[in-house]
């Protein structure tokens, strides 16, 4: 797969300690939360604001738990990750798909099909975001939102070299890089946690895609 040019970041900036096929990495199922509860209810908040009541919700890079509201209904939730187990396991899924996206990144959904989409603690093992990223604004409707959101934990042999060298900030500053090349009209981040509280911090990077359908 050739990987798409970031201007100033070499290739090497998206190696991983760990060279290994990620389905291998993920084979077993972890029944783990990887931020602790301050920071995932305030995810869940986050997602109160941001995601359309009665929408269809794209949970990239998921697990056994989406963080959505408990009071909230949607037309659909598509789970994708890399553990059939763990999606199976996910009571807000109503479709799921396995796929390692390192190794291709084309999405099995319509074009303009999703109204929001979220990716939670994962951004930092994609190996070629900006290839991701585009497939998520294809299937997005016109002024759809792609939540973001990272902490200071990951698999640290997973995670890209460019990521492990940065901040939380920075990290944001990185994933903005991302999203305005894969064409997102407006990007918009925040501390949701700040550093240095008694919780996990957070942040988050939404992207919205343009509010005007192409060619109208």
């Amino acid at each position: 797969m050739n990987m798409t040019a970031l201007p100033g970041l070499p290739p090497e900036a998206f190696a991983k300690q760990d060279r290994t096929p990620d389905a291998l990495f993920y084979a077993h199922p972890r029944f783990v939360t990887h931020i602790d509860d301050a920071a995932i209810e305030a995810i869940t908040d986050l997602y109160r604001t941001h995601l359309p009541p009665g929408g269809r919700i794209l949970d990239l890079m998921s697990s056994w738990v989406s963080h959505l509201p408990v009071e909230a209904a949607y037309a659909a939730v598509i789970g994708h990750g890399l553990n059939e187990r763990e999606l199976a396991a996910n009571p807000r899924l109503t479709q799921r798909f396995v796929q390692d996206l390192n190794a291709d990144p084309i999405l099995p959904l319509e074009t303009a099909s999703i109204d929001a989409a979220l990716i939670c603690v994962g951004v930092q093992y994609l190996e070629d975001p900006v290839a991701v990223l585009r497939e998520v604004a294809r299937v997005l409707v016109p002024n759809a939102a792609v939540i973001i959101s990272f902490s200071n934990r990951c698999f640290p042999t997973k995670a890209v070299a460019i990521w492990r060298a940065l901040g939380g900030d920075d990290q944001a500053r990185l994933i903005d890089l991302y999203l305005r090349h894969a064409r997102f009209s407006t990007v918009e981040a925040y501390a949701v946690v700040p550093e240095g509280g008694l919780s996990d911090p957070l942040w988050a990077v939404i992207g919205r895609t343009d509010p005007q359908v192409k060619g109208a």
